[in-house]
């Protein structure tokens, strides 16, 4: 059963922020269709290598309740489902830059590698 979306009270802008955020997967999510824009299922699940599809499918319909990714299904045979950034989820992306530069410094400070050293 899926848990309903908080809508506070927040602590702080912080907690307001992590509770579109938390999981594992989500700000990659951002990361790629940003990086890559309008992606199908497959290809998303392609660009996140170690997501399960059950775990793909719930972060995206977390992530469109929040208004962040734009679902886009047409009508044909196969069906074919697109996903997009909103411009909420573009506004998000560009927060998580200065998180990703940090993310990219530390790296580089402890000695790990980075596949993709771009911070967003």
């Amino acid at each position: 059963m899926p848990k309903e979306p908080r809508r506070g009270p927040y602590f702080c802008g912080i907690d307001a922020a992590m509770d579109v955020v938390s999981g594992k997967w989500k700000a990659l999510i951002i990361w790629e269709l940003h990086e890559h824009g309008t992606r199908r299922f497959a290809e998303l699940r392609r660009g996140l290598p170690g997501v399960t599809e059950k775990m793909l499918t719930q972060h995206l319909r977390e992530m469109e309740e929040d208004g962040l990714v734009h679902r886009e299904v047409y009508r044909e045979v196969p069906p074919k489902v697109e996903y997009s950034l909103t411009e909420h989820g573009e506004s998000l992306n560009r927060a998580l830059v200065p998180l990703g530069q940090w993310g990219i410094e530390r790296s580089r400070r402890i000695g790990a590698e980075t596949v993709h050293d771009v911070a967003g």
